[in-house]
């Protein structure tokens, strides 16, 4: 087993194990940590190749359980005592160079040995009863030979009277059938354990195959495993690549984030101004249309009224309206003529061509299209960072190749393929090795087979005669018959029994030695080697410092590295195994190849950050808003749109068109020529009324239609009263607009330096952040994935099933019912002998005077 845990584990360090310090020496720069901190996309590796194992290395006794449990509850009862792992370990240490001369009288020495008595008290005491029971039983039997022979010890053929003779007998056939029940019980107890080890020896065969299986499996599948690693370098070097030749997008469309904040607000509010300047020429046409057909109607109204005003006087004044009747109504008519005039005077309104012209002139310049473009320049960052890093990336897209190349190539520089199939090889060889030694294997287990078989015969033998004593004793025994007169099938059980107590005496002794020698040798293989390693203490031991060498700290590592300081223990490496972990992290090969520490100083190469460290892009002869543009904004704040006065036109459009409406002055007129008598006059009036609801109807109406137009346009965006507004605050709007868009330029001009530096460093920790999953992975990876060692783990449980639960376990079995059969051996012989005196055929017998014989 030692062969094969230091010849498996040695070829399979696959990273070789001499030291690689020196060629890592340039590299100790630490990689750029405060990096890894910026959030960046995650990476798929996918899966590393995976291996399952055939093995399972666990134990199921079956009904063969209760047996195991049973001895082991007996061992406790006998050694009840923890595993002395300070007494073991004080023992090696202290006799590590054998124990000379009078050593074994030193103080220290004498405690150790008392301490091993102690510990071993159980032992000792049931082996010393053990000899004395081999020593003695044959002594016995030849005393009592003799003693019978001289015709004492039951030995004279002559049976007493005895009134109670039939309980007697009664109660040693019973004692002696259950005491061969039981013998019974033992002898097949310890076949079935000897049947065991033939039955499990050959289930290790399939534990050996599939073992072997793994290891193979392990050394095959590991190639593949590291080729993967490396090949998934690729993965993050692609990824890097992709976002170098997005470099405009990504780190382009970052600095164009960071300056959009001041940018494209101070270009909002210019674009803002062209639609101003829209909004204000359209309400300037509207102002100045609906003002010229209010002046024309008006004039024409005027002109009407002022006509029908005098032909109305004309005929207030006829000699009709001199009558008395008539007079009060004329008086009154009269007195309303001054009624038929204009209310609103619109040709004193100032007018605003002038204005309109110079707002024309300012629109002659394409304002938005310049604003545009400056949007344009602005949004061609991005295109403008990736024609300024070109060279950059060509750079980085090398020092990657390069870093790559260097990776493959590292992980060649070790014979790692050659190593595991070497491996491979020497597995198939002893698996044939192993495999020739079967035939011997079953030979020997063969005679061993049949040694205890023999063995478990001779107690079969006494208990042959013990139950054909029984047998022909009983059914030959007749109560009536004398002792001298038994028949011959009783006079048979009773010479069987003696036979079967002959035997006892000469084969007890031997049963007993073997017993004791077994005891001896499997329970304390089960307290001191099974149960230890079980529980996994028998590790400590090993994993001990200084318990191999007094000079060598740790044994692991000073067997596999030569260098015992490294803390890699036994239990460690079994732990890590176990649960399927790497190789690399189990035997801690970081200590003499540190490969993460070679990949980072590979992946996070210090030249990456040097080159975007040197990154200038240049953003100064960026342009937001040409010349012509800024004097364009002047000049519309210079229109003159501020002169005009705004609340003149208001006063005279919210007045109505004539003092009274003439509607109602035309059916007032009508109700009043209603009253007058009838005649011209009446007639005269009425028509005056039909004239002036023909004025009202041909030129009052569309003038009130003008004028609501006038209204309509001052309450969509407030009209006159906004225009007049917005003419209030035009100049500050306008500086303020110039002066955001000097900020804006001064910005990129001054201090777009800082902002590429800024997102530099962003864009440099997200391609780093990249690597640093990669190594992250590749950590992980070589901790729990590649070359798992669970094949390792198995082969420890394995040789624990194969020597404690199919061998240490059935031989402990086999003396537990062997030994129990010899100390039954002695109340069975003890029994034989007192019932055979029942049934043999005695020479004499009790006579009483009157001559009668009386057996009842």
């Amino acid at each position: 087993m030692d062969m094969w845990w230091k010849v498996g584990l040695v070829l399979v360090m696959f990273w070789g194990l001499t030291s690689s310090e020196d060629r890592e020496e340039h590299r100790e720069s630490p990689p750029r940590t405060a990096m890894l901190r910026a959030p960046v996309e995650t990476l798929d590796f996918g899966f590393v190749p995976s291996v399952v194992y055939e093995t399972h290395a666990y134990y199921e006794p079956g009904p063969m359980g209760i047996l195991f449990h049973m001895v082991h509850a007996f061992l406790y009862v006998v050694q009840p005592n923890p595993f002395p792992k300070d007494l073991i370990v004080k023992m090696v240490q202290q006799n590590m160079g054998g124990i000379k001369g009078d050593d074994y009288k030193k103080p220290e020495n004498v405690v150790l040995l008392l301490q091993t008595i102690y510990y071993e008290l159980g032992f000792i005491v049931l082996s010393v009863l053990g000899v004395f029971f081999v020593l003695l039983m044959p002594i016995v039997g030849l005393c009592f030979c003799v003693c019978r022979c001289c015709e004492n010890c039951g030995g004279e053929m002559h049976q007493r009277q005895k009134k109670n003779g039939d309980c007697l007998r009664g109660f040693y056939m019973a004692t002696l059938i259950a005491t061969s029940v039981f013998l019974a019980v033992g002898v097949t107890v310890a076949y079935v354990a000897n049947q065991n080890i033939t039955s499990q020896i050959k289930s290790t065969r399939r534990l050996v195959s599939t073992n072997i299986r793994d290891l193979k499996a392990f050394a095959n599948y590991t190639p593949a495993q590291i080729d993967y690693l490396t090949a998934q370098y690729t993965t993050a070097k692609n990824k890097v690549l992709s976002d170098l030749d997005n470099i405009g997008t990504l780190l382009g469309g970052q600095i164009h984030n960071k300056l959009e904040s001041e940018v494209v607000p101070a270009l909002d509010h210019a674009l803002r101004m062209t639609a101003a300047m829209r909004e204000t020429k359209e309400s300037l046409e509207s102002v100045s249309t609906s003002l010229e057909t209010l002046q024309e109607g008006t004039g024409r109204l005027q002109v009407s009224l002022q006509s029908e005003r005098v032909s109305l006087s004309n005929t207030l004044n006829d000699w009709a309206c001199s009558n008395e009747d008539v007079t009060h109504t004329c008086n009154s008519i009269r007195g309303t003529l001054n009624q038929l005039a204009l209310s609103a005077n619109f040709n004193g309104l100032p007018d605003v061509e002038a204005p309109l012209a110079n707002l024309d002139a300012v629109l002659k310049t394409d304002l938005s299209n310049i604003v545009q473009k400056g949007y344009s320049s602005f949004n061609d960052t991005p295109q403008l960072v990736r024609e300024q890093t070109k060279g950059i990336v060509s750079e980085v897209k090398g020092l990657l190749d390069k870093s790559g190349a260097e990776i493959i190539g590292f992980t060649k520089m070790f014979p790692v393929e050659p190593a595991l199939q070497n491996f491979s090889k020497f597995l198939t060889d002893s698996q044939k090795n192993i495999e020739a030694y079967y035939p011997q294997i079953d030979q020997l287990d063969f005679y061993r087979w049949i040694g205890c078989v023999l063995i478990c015969c001779l107690v079969v033998l006494v208990l042959a005669f013990n139950f054909l004593g029984l047998l022909c004793g009983s059914c030959g025994y007749d109560k009536n018959s004398t002792p001298t007169t038994r028949g011959c099938l009783s006079n048979t059980g009773g010479n069987l029994l003696m036979a079967s107590v002959g035997f006892s005496f000469i084969f007890s002794w031997v049963l007993m030695g073997v017993v004791v020698t077994t005891f001896i040798v499997g329970g304390n293989i089960e307290k001191l080697v099974c149960e230890p390693l079980a529980n996994r203490q028998i590790f400590k031991i090993i994993d001990t410092p200084y318990m191999v060498h007094p000079t060598k700290k740790n044994f692991l590592p000073g067997m596999l590295f030569q260098d015992p300081n490294i803390d890699l223990t036994i239990g460690s490496m079994y732990r890590d195994c176990y649960e399927n972990n790497g190789l690399y992290s189990a035997l801690q090969l970081e200590t003499k190849f540190n490969f993460n520490k070679f990949l980072n100083a590979t992946v996070f190469n210090p030249e990456i950050g040097d080159i975007f460290n040197n990154v200038n892009v240049d953003l100064q002869g960026m342009l937001l808003l040409e010349q012509e543009g800024k004097d364009n904004l002047i000049d519309f704040a210079n229109t003159g749109i501020g002169d005009i006065d705004y609340q003149a036109y208001l006063t005279e459009v919210n007045k109505g068109v004539t003092v009274v409406d003439l509607l109602s002055y035309a059916n007032e007129l009508d109700a009043q020529a209603d009253n007058l008598p009838r005649g011209a006059l009446e007639n005269a009036l009425k028509g005056h009324a039909s004239s002036i609801r023909q004025i009202h109807k041909d030129q009052v109406v569309p003038m009130e239609q003008a004028m609501k137009f006038v209204k309509a346009r001052s309450n969509l965006n407030q009209s006159i009263r906004q225009l007049e507004k917005t003419s209030r605050e035009l100049p500050v709007k306008v500086t303020n607009v110039l002066n955001a868009i000097e900020a804006a330029e001064y910005l990129i001009s001054n201090n777009a330096s800082h902002v590429v530096k800024q997102e530099s460093d962003k864009f440099i920790k997200k391609i780093i952040g990249y690597f640093s999953q990669y190594t992250e992975w590749v950590k992980h990876s070589l901790a729990m994935e590649v070359a798992q060692c669970k094949p390792i783990s198995n082969i420890v449980d394995s040789a624990e099933i194969v020597a404690c639960s199919f061998i240490v376990d059935s031989v402990n079995t086999f003396w537990f019912g062997l030994g129990g059969c010899c100390v039954l051996l002695i109340p069975s012989i003890i029994m034989s002998v007192k019932l055979a005196k029942f049934y043999r055929r005695m020479d004499t017998e009790d006579v009483f005077d009157d001559g009668s014989e009386n057996w009842s």
